[in-house]
């Protein structure tokens, strides 16, 4: 890899110098697998809003139908961190190369699983079961795919350029939607109602599945280089015990979690629930409202870019935290645009992308430094499972039962909370840090 540099010796002190990886090299490795993942996911996420309560849940109504499917839905964000633990044990055991093959190997195999699920008119409730399992087997693996490069170019970034590069893997999110949505709105828009239920839904699976071997040989080629794990190991960025990371920075677990809470919130507010909503609550084509978010998702990714830029003139924490502020704001108001009709709709979408890109461009990793280096690796890892976890599983499940049993209003008060949790969590992350 020509922007590698190898550990060298100096002679005249008999000693290594450290070796280098070039940022631009880690950022390349970050944004390919974080694309292949977040395709994976959404592929998911927007079956389970359109074609799943159809497929797997006909014998409910449509609303309560949508509902199994968002249960469901969550579920691999609740295996997630228990991917993280067996990955980590395994890594140690057999390296990085192996846990990252059998992981995205697993995380592919899922996602093509899915697309052969029968439905519930042919195989009945283990229809169901068999989809939740592959669901779980998803975030199992999405756990174990953890490959510490955003650790590594957060290291190796300049001090003055961090908040540039700690959105670069942040890009991975909107390019994995643009794509996704691309493809369900071809379908929508190629076959009938019955050919997409029958058998159109399932193509998009078949192509997470070929991506993320694609995605896999590109992180390969990165992780086993020399380069790669003799700087991983200078800078002691390999899997700790869960249970000595939990005693020793346990708190700063949390609070990582915490700090990421308003933009995991918002994340499938904007993307997942309000495909649910228009389908049940709006006479809005389906296709066109897909093209409306892909058109938020290429704003978010500007707006990722801009983060950079912001984040590195009024830092991480600070950025992550005004924009808590306007989660806040906009949570006042959306419930509001969503109920407004067509106009009011694309508005809630469109701003909520250009804010969700705004804090998830600084979303990843703003407290991480709290690990040192010991603690780094797998104390990022499952920070960032539990910021899933609890700001984003069961948004689109929370959100549209609150909305339909007690109004849109309740939508708002949601955002709310998840943008109080991350201004609490860096209020208490800076007074440790100033009592330090």
């Amino acid at each position: 890899m020509s922007t590698m540099t190898s550990t060298t010796t100096d002679h005249d002190h008999g000693v290594k110098a450290p070796s280098h990886i070039a940022p631009g090299e880690i950022a390349v490795g970050v944004v390919v697998g974080r694309t292949s993942e977040y395709f994976d996911f959404f592929v998911y996420g927007i079956a389970s809003a359109l074609i799943f309560p159809a497929v797997f849940f006909p014998f409910v109504d449509r609303l309560q139908g949508t509902l199994y499917s968002f249960a469901i839905f969550a579920l691999a964000f609740v295996a997630r961190p228990l991917g993280t633990i067996v990955f980590m044990r395994i890594q140690s055991r057999w390296g990085m190369g192996v846990k990252l093959t059998v992981a995205l190997f697993l995380l592919g195999t899922a996602t093509a699983g899915i697309a052969f699920v029968p439905s519930y008119g042919t195989l009945g409730a283990v229809a169901i079961w068999l989809l939740a399992f592959f669901r779980v087997l998803q975030g199992v693996a999405l756990g174990g795919s953890w490959d510490g490069l955003p650790s590594l170019l957060a290291m190796n970034a300049p001090k003055e350029r961090r908040g540039w590069y700690a959105m670069l893997g942040q890009l991975g999110a909107p390019v994995g939607f643009i794509v996704a949505a691309s493809v369900f709105a071809f379908l929508y828009a190629s076959l009938s109602e019955d050919e997409l239920l029958a058998w159109g839904w399932r193509y998009p699976f078949f192509v997470a599945f070929a991506i993320n071997v694609v995605a896999l040989f590109a992180r390969l080629r990165l992780v086993v280089a020399d380069e790669y794990r003799n700087q991983m190991g200078e800078l002691e960025l390999e899997p700790t015990p869960v249970a000595e990371l939990f005693r020793a920075k346990g708190q700063h677990v949390v609070i990582g979690a915490f700090a990421a809470l308003g933009s995991y919130a918002l994340f499938h507010i904007v993307t997942i629930f309000p495909l649910s909503w228009i389908v049940l609550f709006s006479d809005q084509s389906i296709p066109k409202f897909l093209v409306l978010q892909v058109l938020g998702a290429f704003l978010a990714a500007g707006a990722i870019v801009a983060s950079g830029y912001i984040a590195d003139i009024v830092g991480r924490a600070s950025a992550l935290g005004g924009l808590a502020v306007g989660i806040a704001m906009y949570s006042g108001f959306a419930p509001t645009l969503l109920g407004a009709g067509e106009f009011g709709q694309s508005v809630f979408i469109l701003l909520g992308f250009i804010l969700l890109g705004l804090s998830y461009g600084q979303a990843a990793g703003a407290v991480t430094a709290n690990f040192g280096q010991r603690y780094r690796f797998t104390g990022a890892a499952l920070t960032s499972d539990l910021a899933w976890l609890i700001g984003a599983a069961f948004a689109p499940l929370v959100a549209l039962w609150l909305a339909t049993t007690f109004g849109v209003a309740w939508i708002g008060a949601y955002l709310l909370s998840g943008a109080i949790g991350t201004l609490l969590a860096l209020g208490i992350n800076r007074r440790l840090k100033f009592k330090s």
